[in-house]
């Protein structure tokens, strides 16, 4: 129906001739936007009902258990459920760090918090299928379970500003909403989280849009096809400076997706952008310290490269 609707407003409205350039790109435009929008109502309303049950105060107790290894796994798996960007999951990461929880364990949410979206999980199980959106989502976690690991294996506390030991981040009580309670949060946060990320979408739309219309085959398949070594390292290059959530990176991932680029490349790519912004960069380096935040990019970096190329390989 949203098809049909498309179709209608661009070539019979608006008299564009099916299959140029400037018709195919509004074309997507104005159904990868309806689409879009109409998912992530519905699913961003649904999700936060179940994100009401795990307040910050309620996920920092589940990961104050230091078990080995442990702590990583369910910190990269709390990171699925909370509605973090890579931005601000940075004040939980410094209630984290405060209350005593592991330092990898507190790289292990911050990795995952933005990385393994759900929103972006669903749409993308409804754009490319399961075994693309499994991919997606064990990946993200793979990634951040290492990275977390690897950065506590450092004994790095170290370089973690002073003043963070000294804060006292979401230490209050456990708040308990009753049902008629979640569906007001859930109503409140959805109309809240749509006014924050409509325009990332309706510019990732737009960018979608264009590539999907007017960037050539031969140009894709120059910088990010398969035969191209260098493919992954320069999608991720490409994606950090494009700070966006995972769901407004979504329709230039399908895009980039229709026009032949390798599944790895687009992967990387999207984790490139949802996890290692700019903008995230800026407000952890008053947190963190020089040495502490470079391995944080580099192994986060490196990581995702490697899944990049991996997957480039099996798929």
């Amino acid at each position: 129906m949203l098809k049909s609707f498309a179709d209608y407003i661009v070539f019979t409205l608006i008299g564009l001739v099916p299959g140029s350039r400037s018709g195919e790109a509004l074309n997507f435009f104005i159904y990868d936007t309806l689409k879009i929008f109409l998912l992530l109502t519905t699913i961003i309303f649904v999700v936060a009902i179940i994100r009401s049950s795990f307040p910050p105060e309620k996920t920092k107790r589940i990961l104050s258990h230091k078990r080995k290894y442990v702590g990583n796994l369910l910190a990269a798996l709390l990171g699925i459920v909370t509605p973090f960007c890579s931005c601000s999951a940075v004040p939980l990461f410094i209630g984290f760090v405060e209350s005593g929880v592991p330092l990898g364990v507190t790289f292990s949410f911050l990795i995952s918090s933005p990385m393994v979206n759900e929103v972006a999980l669903i749409m993308l199980w409804g754009l490319f299928g399961w075994k693309i959106a499994l991919i997606y989502i064990g990946t993200g976690l793979l990634v951040a379970i290492v990275a977390g690991i690897v950065i506590g294996k450092l004994k790095m506390e170290k370089y973690v500003q002073e003043y963070v030991w000294q804060m006292q981040v979401g230490n209050g009580k456990i708040t308990v909403m009753n049902f008629r309670q979640k569906l007001d949060y859930a109503q409140e946060y959805t109309l809240g989280l749509l006014k924050k990320i409509w325009p990332y979408v309706v510019i990732g739309v737009g960018v979608g849009a264009f590539i999907h219309g007017y960037v050539p085959q031969d140009f894709l398949a120059r910088w990010a096809g398969r035969d191209n070594p260098f493919a992954v390292p320069v999608a991720v290059a490409l994606g950090v400076p494009l700070y966006s959530n995972a769901a407004g990176v979504i329709p230039i991932v399908h895009a980039l997706m229709e026009k032949g680029m390798a599944i790895g490349t687009v992967l990387a790519f999207m984790m490139a952008v949802t996890a290692l912004s700019l903008p995230e960069a800026v407000i952890l380096s008053n947190v963190l310290k020089k040495p502490l935040l470079a391995t944080f990019f580099g192994i986060v970096t490196t990581a995702i490269v490697i899944v990049g190329y991996l997957f480039n390989a099996i798929l």
